[in-house]
């Protein structure tokens, strides 16, 4: 809960920093990117919720896990494909700069943000039809440890999920790629503006270092069940590693990373938490000398 506290409050800083200043309102880019923080820190608010919930009272009503599960689900397969919208954004900015203007707009980007989840929320609809089609009703009133495995747990749907993981990656996996070999042949051909060019390359760079971190989170999974199975009396603490590697730690590093990256945001991100820092020492003296 510590932890989680931790990184919502530099979401939060994040977020009032894009708030607070008009001109990041007018740029793709910058609207993505805080789509991504919003995504994230919504996703690890759930699975929070989702582990302390489980711990706390063990076994849980499975239409309240069906609720955190199809939430935290779509929330976690977004954050790829919000990756896949940025890296492509970076591509057209560098390849076709004269057609930027018009082919990145503030309508159309909100309308891949809207594709995005719809095509997220899919994938855990398909498991709750499926499993309302193959299991009684009966199933949805039970009490359960909450657990994807364990509420939507017919072979068809695992069958299913890999079938779409594979092309899901393999997509996105793809588009980086593609995205970052054309910026890199661009980056040769140009003359001018190379810095430009560069960074935009390590932008794409770093998208495929975030996408491997996501990517955690639908290989671990099925390595956790074999694990469990070999030292069941060690089941919380495999599933507490699994939590902190899989969710805590690649949901920290992507945000972080990236609005330390760009200079822009840096820039008025740091400014503003110096600002709150200098609110908050003034208080401590007053108190201080009160006492």
């Amino acid at each position: 809960m510590l932890v989680w506290l931790a990184l919502s409050v530099i979401n939060g800083s994040m977020v009032t920093t894009f708030l607070r200043h008009n001109f990041f309102y007018e740029d793709p880019r910058y609207i993505m990117f805080i789509f991504m923080v919003l995504n994230d820190a919504v996703q690890l608010s759930l699975v929070t919720a989702l582990y302390v919930v489980s711990y706390a009272f063990s076994r849980i009503h499975a239409s309240v896990c069906s609720v955190l599960i199809i939430a935290a689900t779509t929330t976690t397969r977004a954050t790829p494909l919000i990756l896949a919208g940025m890296a492509i954004e970076r591509y057209i900015s560098i390849c076709f700069p004269l057609h930027y203007g018009h082919i990145c707009t503030l309508s159309r980007t909100l309308r891949l943000i809207l594709a995005i989840l719809a095509l997220t929320t899919t994938v855990p609809f398909t498991d709750l039809f499926i499993t309302l089609a193959n299991k009684p009703l009966a199933h949805f009133y039970a009490y359960i440890f909450c657990d994807h495995a364990i509420l939507f747990g017919d072979y068809s749907i695992y069958v299913k999920n890999c079938i779409v993981d594979t092309v899901y990656f393999s997509f996105v996996f793809l588009t980086l790629f593609y995205t970052y070999c054309k910026i890199m042949l661009t980056a040769r051909a140009a003359s001018t503006d190379y810095i430009s060019v560069k960074r935009a390359r390590n932008t794409v760079l770093l998208h495929g270092v975030q996408l491997l971190l996501c990517m955690l989170a639908f290989v671990v999974p099925s390595m956790q069940t074999p694990l469990i199975r070999l030292f069941p009396m060690h089941h919380l603490e495999i599933r507490y590693v699994n939590y902190l590697l899989v969710y805590i730690i690649p949901r920290f590093l992507s945000p972080m990373i990236y609005g330390f990256r760009d200079e822009k945001f840096r820039k008025y991100w740091l400014r503003y938490l110096t600002c709150r820092t200098k609110k908050v020492r003034p208080s401590i003296k007053v108190n201080v000398k009160v006492g």
